[in-house]
């Protein structure tokens, strides 16, 4: 009798949220998971993930080498080319011919010429950065296979040349001078986010199929979204809002809104609109969910792709700089807008889905949208973000 009281007491004081049935077989998103269609379809599977991180081949010696001789010409053609890898202008000025919008990440070498580097340096770091800095920033760009050994020798020779200042006509140009960007449209209007139209469509599903439990969801959801994703026992895995709707309208109705299709996302979007205003909070009280942040720290940190980019790369040593010309910002900001319509794809998108964007740009295999390292990650970034208040459906480009 007392355990049985216990055990009440337990219930009746746990969040709705752990006492919810879910559906806790099979895959939450389609499986075998297959790329989105619009997205690049090739596959690099020489080189780390997330779920793989020992992929990637090791960096090697130093490549000795007296002297470069290349062709300065070919070099420049192949430094301002945006479609080889997004070429060197992605993150460095280059000197009085610069063209438009040139990134910083990088530093500006515009006088690289006469900064005394030998021809083995400038051609190990343009081959392969990690010899003398194994965080570096710098894709390996000959050992990863941008380009040849003899393209890498044209580069040289064309740094070789550049010893003059950059002059910008356009201050918009100047990396140094452009203005950071500001978002100050309205995301709850639907003529200008056409995500706000999707918390009625969302709304709607939740009156049909969620109704019938939860009568007052402004009262019971007020806080829900903004207090995931939690560590889920059940599944020994990190549960966010997607999964949860997945596998809950599994149990309770036998509906199958998998993660990503356009039920679950409009769902998501009005759960998360009900919650708009109140702060992020993350739970690390259990053990298992402290280990599940600090593998998503390792994560955030873990260099993956044919570009060897961690998230941490730019996000946090290249945050708050330009590559190209989209403006890099730092993990605290980057999740409290989700899930948003993403201008660049007219497309409502998840945070497991920017993930997957994420790895398939550093050109790396992405996961599942339920794979356990996106719950991980997804929880890390959400703490970064805590105390900062929700406001979603946002638009972003």
């Amino acid at each position: 009798m007392r355990f049985l009281l216990a055990l009440a007491v337990v219930m009746l004081s746990a969040p709705a949220w752990a006492q919810a049935p879910l559906s806790l077989e099979g895959a939450a998103a389609p499986s075998p998971w297959q790329r989105y269609r619009d997205w690049n379809k090739t596959r690099w599977d020489n080189y780390n993930t997330l779920a793989n991180p020992n992929r990637t081949p090791p960096h090697g010696a130093e490549i000795v080498i007296e002297q470069v001789t290349g062709d300065p010409g070919k070099g420049r053609t192949l430094a301002f080319d945006r479609k080889r890898g997004g070429g060197c202008l992605a993150c460095h000025v280059m000197g009085p011919g610069t063209p438009e919008t040139p990134g910083n990440v990088g530093p500006d070498l515009s006088e690289i010429g006469k900064a005394g580097r030998t021809d083995q340096w400038l051609f190990n770091y343009v081959y392969d950065a990690r010899v003398y800095n194994p965080r570096s920033v710098m894709p390996p760009w000959g050992k990863h296979g941008f380009y040849s050994e003899a393209e890498i020798k044209d580069i040289v020779a064309f740094l070789k040349t550049l010893k003059t200042p950059a002059r910008f006509a356009n201050p918009l140009d100047d990396p140094a001078k452009r203005p950071k960007p500001v978002e100050d449209r309205d995301a709850l209007d639907p003529f200008v986010n056409p995500a706000a139209d999707h918390i009625g469509t969302g709304k709607r599903l939740f009156v049909q199929a969620c109704a019938s439990c939860h009568a007052t969801p402004e009262a019971t959801f007020k806080r829900w979204a903004v207090e995931m994703p939690r560590w889920e026992p059940r599944l020994k895995k990190v549960l966010g809002v997607e999964e949860f709707i997945t596998r809950h309208a599994r149990a309770t109705s036998g509906k199958d809104w998998l993660m990503q299709s356009s039920e679950n996302t409009d769902l998501s979007v009005y759960l998360h609109s009900l919650a708009n205003g109140e702060a992020i909070e993350v739970d690390l009280s259990s053990p298992e969910a402290k280990a599940a942040y600090e593998r998503g720290v390792r994560l955030a940190d873990l260099k993956v792709g044919q570009f060897d980019f961690a998230c941490t790369d730019c996000h946090g040593q290249a945050a708050n700089k330009w590559i190209r010309g989209q403006w890099l910002g730092e993990p605290r900001g980057q999740f409290d807008h989700f899930p948003l319509w993403r201008t660049s794809r007219n497309q409502i998108w998840d945070i497991r889905k920017r993930f997957q964007w994420c790895n398939v740009q550093v050109r790396a295999n992405e996961l599942a949208p339920d794979a356990v390292e996106y719950g991980d990650l997804e929880l890390y970034l959400r703490k970064m973000n805590e105390g900062q208040k929700l406001m979603a459906p946002n638009i972003r480009h």
